[in-house]
């Protein structure tokens, strides 16, 4: 582990020396994630991708890339572009990206399952908004608004998303 791998303890989110307060899905961390099983994943993430809402703020990284009212994410594991960005129409099922809450107004995209979809395996495990302390999410990991603007500037390219199994 490296100073600027994102690592979960239950101390906290441990990052560049910080340690920040986090929630994982409401169906805890696990071994062996499956679609919509609500879980975190227990492993080491690389992080991929940062998407933001141009809408509601600047632009967090030169990296980032504006979403939009059109902009999904499929999770319909019947399809080829499951587990990835997709837009409107769209036929299958798939997670707005451009919410009406503030959850997704900086997002970090992890390699869980991409790019080479295993159907069912689960998709997007993110690194977002939090709802609050202590309020799990779908899946992901979520920070306060202020960590996540805090963290993604200084994410390099071999950050990686660590989430230990003594925390499942």
């Amino acid at each position: 582990m490296s100073p600027e791998d994102i690592v979960l303890t239950p101390s906290g989110l441990r990052f560049w020396g910080a340690r920040l307060p986090f929630t994982v899905g409401r169906g805890g961390v696990v071994h062996d994630k499956r679609e919509g099983d609500g879980a975190t994943p227990v492993g080491v993430h690389r992080i991929v991708g940062c998407l933001y809402r141009a809408d509601r703020g600047p632009k967090p990284c030169d990296w980032a890339v504006p979403i939009g009212p059109h902009d999904l994410w499929s999770d319909d594991a019947r399809l080829d572009d499951y587990n990835l960005m997709v837009r409107r129409p769209y036929d299958g099922s798939a997670e707005r990206l451009a919410r009406g809450d503030p959850l997704y107004d900086i997002v970090l995209i992890t390699d869980w399952n991409w790019p080479d979809a295993q159907p069912g395996k689960g998709s997007a495990i993110f690194i977002h908004q939090w709802r609050g302390p202590g309020r799990s999410t779908e899946g992901c990991v979520g920070v306060s608004p202020r960590h996540l603007r805090w963290i993604v500037p200084r994410i390099g390219t071999g950050t990686r998303l660590i989430v230990p199994s003594t925390l499942a």
